[in-house]
């Protein structure tokens, strides 16, 4: 199940604190994940309601990714694609091949070792 959060929401550290300060998250995706007031969340939730993976998203663009499986992430993708064309967005390349599975663009950044940038087309 995707659920969509705000830190605003009474429930949104119960299922994303974990991942705030990870250093498995930080070592993985070579990204910092940080809470900002005007991000929206998108968390795969598993049938025993532990966050399994999430996508942040502000005005189109994409803040932050990560999951402890792909297919959590293609089902977020599928979920936020529905409504939202994704802007130029500087995202991990740890997930670059399901960035294009998805129907999204991927450009490689010079300068930018671990990242690519992403984006939609409607």
């Amino acid at each position: 199940m995707i659920i969509k959060l705000t830190n605003k929401d009474s429930n949104f550290y119960n299922y994303m604190g974990k991942f705030f300060g990870s250093r498995i998250v930080q070592t993985e995706t070579k990204d910092r994940i940080y809470d900002d007031n005007n991000k929206s969340w998108y968390i795969y939730v598993d049938p025993d309601d532990k966050a399994c993976g999430f996508i942040s998203v502000c005005d189109g663009v994409i803040k932050n990714i990560y999951s402890s499986n792909e297919t959590y992430l293609k089902e977020i993708f599928k979920e936020i694609l529905k409504t939202i064309t994704i802007q130029p967005s500087i995202v991990t390349n740890l997930y670059k091949n399901l960035y294009q599975e998805c129907g999204l663009k991927v450009s490689v950044l010079d300068n930018y070792k671990h990242f690519v940038m992403i984006r939609g087309d409607k």
